[in-house]
């Protein structure tokens, strides 16, 4: 009897162990055995391999865990039904059932369960060797197995995954654990770079508008008057119409030219310029950045599709998409969304809905509109009044500045649950603010 039950302790053990593989390797993040095989680590290219034949890996789990649960059952009753006679088989079916639940079931597989990673590298040798072993009888469960789906009309290696890489990848971005402003600009950032392919130029560009640019007709020292006034180191320069741009003059190349001159007013400006890069403005930032990074340039014009000139977009408007504003000593500084003692955000018209959505994580459609401005009138379908109050995606957006029909100011007043202060708190505050 003794010898039977030190048999069936090892079972046991052997159960255990089962267990907590298949829950350990099921578990076990794949992008961290990746790099770890990557750096050198046998043990994580093992449990690589093994992953990349699931169906195998899996069945030889259940066989061997099946057949030592059912070797120790058998033990156990023939144990009972010596002491206790037919009533034995209750007591060892009870007694089984206890001990393979919480000693080869529950326990190992909770262990496995949140030291996964590091419980898959332990025993992924062990695994492999019970792989190979079994490999002849678990390939022919294998063949039972598709022979009898096929034999009912199901093909189960066909099923689309719910999800795309991408779609995991934001879910996995969305877990990033951790608080404060160091996590959240990570989070942003790896947001961005998904969103690379999915936002055209048009949503980044410096609207022509703003962008500074110089008359080619001017004289070369009015000209280079103008170029030190700004603080860029590449401007448009146009002929007859601002539309008409005929190259872009870049600081250094004229700057080396007024060295090896003794005057400037016989500088040919016009040919210091660079050809103008043209591109459509549905183009996707990540086009745009393999473009700029084949072309190794930095600066190009976007038109519409009657091939308007609409505005400007550089590397830099793309990288800042990612990490955010890369701001130098010549850069001027703009604080384009203020926050407020009340919880409330003063921006300006003209930022995009996606930099307030990387900055405060919100979740404002830019679907249909680009900027705070697009946005409310979009959703508003009239150019607003100066005063006037909407209420859209449960922020509230108050009209503070207007030059014309352009909005250039407004008040937006995020929900309670974004702002940090509970909802009923915030539903009196808004009472009263309306009072």
């Amino acid at each position: 009897m003794l010898l039977t039950l030190s048999a069936i302790g090892i079972l046991l053990l052997l159960s255990a162990f089962f267990s907590g593989s298949e829950t350990a390797l099921t578990a076990a993040s794949r992008p961290l055995m990746h790099q770890l095989e990557r750096n050198g680590n046998r043990r994580a290219g093992t449990v690589n391999r093994l992953h990349e034949n699931r169906d195998m890996l899996i069945g030889s789990i259940l066989l061997g865990n099946n057949l030592v649960n059912i070797l120790a059952s058998a033990l156990a009753t023939s144990i009972m039904i010596g002491l206790y006679g037919e009533t034995g088989i209750a007591y060892a079916t009870i007694a089984m059932t206890l001990l393979i639940l919480i000693f080869a079931e529950i326990l190992p597989k909770t262990y496995a369960f949140y030291h996964a990673d590091r419980a898959a590298l332990f025993v992924a040798p062990l695994v492999k060797g019970c792989v190979t072993v079994l490999a002849p009888v678990t390939g022919t469960l294998h063949f039972l197995v598709r022979g009898i789906f096929k034999l009912f009309g199901i093909d189960y290696q066909t099923g689309k995954a719910v999800g795309s890489s991408a779609e995991l990848l934001r879910g996995a971005i969305d877990l990033h654990a951790g608080k404060g402003d160091a996590v959240a600009r990570e989070r942003a950032m790896l947001r961005s770079v998904l969103d690379l392919a999915n936002v055209d130029v048009n949503e980044i560009m410096v609207h022509r508008k703003n962008v500074v640019m110089i008359d080619a007709d001017l004289p070369p020292q009015d000209i280079i008057a103008e170029l030190l006034a700004s603080p860029f180191t590449r401007v448009p320069l146009w002929r007859g119409q601002p539309e008409n741009i005929i190259g872009i003059l870049h600081a250094k190349a004229v700057f080396r030219a007024v060295r090896a001159r003794d005057k400037v007013t016989d500088l040919d400006i016009v040919a210091l310029a660079a050809k103008p890069w043209f591109i459509p403005e549905t183009t996707t930032l990540l086009d745009q950045l393999q473009a700029f990074l084949g072309r190794r340039a930095h600066f190009a014009m976007m038109v519409d599709e009657y091939g308007s000139f609409m505005g400007i977009v550089t590397l830099e408007d793309i990288l800042e998409e990612i990490v955010g504003d890369i701001a130098d000593e010549h850069d001027i500084p703009v604080t384009r969304a203020e926050e407020q003692s009340d919880g409330s955000y003063i921006v300006e018209g003209s930022v995009t809905i996606r930099d307030l959505n990387r900055q405060f994580e919100w979740g404002l459609p830019d679907e249909e509109a680009a900027t705070v401005a697009g946005l409310i009138l979009h959703e508003s379908r009239r150019i607003p009044d100066v005063g006037q109050a909407f209420m859209f995606h449960g922020f509230r957006f108050d009209i503070l500045h207007r030059r014309r029909h352009q909005i250039t100011s407004v008040r937006i007043t995020p929900p309670p649950a974004l702002n940090g202060m509970p909802e009923d708190e915030g539903m009196e505050a808004e009472t009263k603010t309306k009072t």
